[in-house]
């Protein structure tokens, strides 16, 4: 109400000061004078009447400058509230009030809110696809997952196109540029998921170089981001080898395809028994990684052992290889039976191993089937008596000097056959003499024909007949 003294012109300014700040708001911009203010005097009430007016400006923001404006707002109401003399807690009191931490924790709940306000934005949409290319390109697909993925993504190009039509020419995206059928045309798998990443790959840098405005191309972005949704559901959807059983998994490769009639139970046994007689390295292999248990396990690496040198590929070295180095027994067995000269490296590091004696004897087996030569020198030194390897030890050691047949074995044999307080280890070492077979090593074992040990003069009288016809023949 105006009363008879007022300036009539005063009063026809404020008329004109407050149509257009009425015309300010009906067009949608912010005004200073309805911009809230930081109290001049800053108390905890008066500073969450600021903070309730910052709520009010965030809940009718409808563009990213209006977000602008609070964030800019929520910057002067940290600054009062470090500059308002607050009272403190106490500091030996958890459950006193805290009106400066209250506040703050206001601020940062209305920040969240900014920031949950903005967007969203084309790089949102890119980030999505980008994550749909690297879904496409990890997952191991079934041939239905790989159909169905597919269709994800023509479905997705065919959605960007029309979200995107007729905005920028920046945004020319081609449905044309993947095809559903490619699958069913006799290609590759690789080949049709690598024609689906680019057309998403292609999708994104349209979107990309098209420079959507938040504000103006929200309905655009929008309609982008609810097809990536599709997108991403469809290829959740899409059948992985992990969503499979592991016997779904194994009759989709063919797995039990060479099963007939057969007696033994489970059927997985039996049909790795048929793999075994023909041969399957992979399909042992695929048994072996898909079937988890001890019973299989065994059987598998039964198979290989039994299969021997038709058993060695370099899936099955690589696999029996990593077992080893974790000092498997049964693994560094059936490497020797392969003469997996592959192997070598490993066993040899395991030779010295004088704390496990029973490892020892199989390592040493299998670099001797393996007739590794790299292996003579630190067997020989298992030979020696003033070693720590025990005396059931050593004739391993002897013997697998035997196997290898290097003729460099010869005097640590021939010192262990004279000198060696064991019987067994003196017998093994005139074994491994006999099978180098050289005429030195034969007559150093011959020498001991005669010998009080039984088992040791036996070696000598078999040397003695191998002169013997080796004279006859020559």
């Amino acid at each position: 109400m105006s009363n008879g003294d007022d300036d009539p012109a005063e009063a026809s300014e404020e008329a004109d000061a407050a149509d257009d700040a009425e015309e300010a708001g009906d067009a949608g911009e912010s005004t200073d004078a309805a911009a809230p203010t930081l109290p001049d005097e800053a108390t905890e009430e008066s500073l969450n009447e600021y903070l309730d007016e910052i709520a009010g400006r965030l809940d009718d923001a409808e563009t990213e400058a209006d977000l602008d404006d609070v964030d800019a707002l929520l910057d002067d109401a940290e600054s009062g509230i470090e500059e308002a003399d607050l009272p403190e807690p106490a500091e030996d009191d958890e459950d006193a009030d805290d009106p400066r931490g209250d506040l703050k924790d206001r601020v940062a709940e209305l920040r969240e809110g900014v920031e949950e306000a903005r967007g969203p934005y084309a790089d949102d949409v890119v980030d999505a696809i980008e994550s749909a290319v690297s879904t496409l390109e990890d997952t191991e697909w079934t041939a239905a997952g790989r159909d169905d993925a597919a269709d994800a993504v023509v479905a997705f190009v065919d959605a960007a196109a029309d979200a995107v039509e007729g905005e920028s020419d920046a945004t020319d995206i081609d449905p044309d540029t993947v095809d559903a059928d490619a699958a069913d045309e006799g290609g590759e798998t690789l080949d049709s998921v690598e024609e689906y990443v680019e057309a998403l790959e292609a999708v994104a840098g349209a979107v990309a170089d098209a420079g959507f405005d938040p504000d103006d191309d929200a309905a655009v972005i929008a309609a982008l981001l609810e097809a990536t949704d599709d997108l991403e559901a469809g290829l959740d959807d899409a059948e992985e080898w992990d969503d499979l059983e592991t016997h779904e998994q194994l009759r989709a490769q063919g797995y039990y395809d060479v099963l007939g009639h057969y007696k033994d139970f489970p059927v997985e046994w039996a049909a790795l028994k048929e793999h075994e007689a023909r041969g399957n390295v992979d399909m042992i292999l695929l048994a072996l990684d898909s079937l988890q248990s001890d019973f299989m396990e065994r059987h598998c690496l039964e198979a290989f052992e039994r299969m021997g040198k038709r058993g060695k590929t370099e899936a099955s070295l690589e696999e029996l290889l990593g077992r080893a180095e974790k000092r498997s027994q049964f693994a560094i067995r059936i490497l020797g039976k392969m003469a997996a000269d592959e192997a070598t490296e490993t066993l040899v590091e395991f030779v010295g191993e004088d704390s496990n004696p029973q490892l020892q004897k199989v390592v040493f087996k299998a670099l001797g089937e393996i007739g590794a030569s790299e292996a003579v020198q630190p067997l020989a030194n298992e030979l020696d008596p003033g070693s720590e390897t025990e005396d059931l030890v050593r004739p391993h050691a002897a013997r697998a000097l035997g196997l290898i047949g290097d003729t460099r074995a010869v005097a640590p044999l021939a010192d262990a056959l004279a000198e060696d307080d064991s019987d067994d280890v003196r017998a093994a070492a005139g074994w491994a003499l006999r099978q180098i077979g050289t005429r030195e090593a034969l007559e150093t074992v011959a020498d001991y024909a005669d010998e009080h040990s039984f088992v040791v003069s036996t070696e000598g009288e078999k040397a003695e007949r191998a002169l013997d016809e080796a004279a006859a023949a020559a």
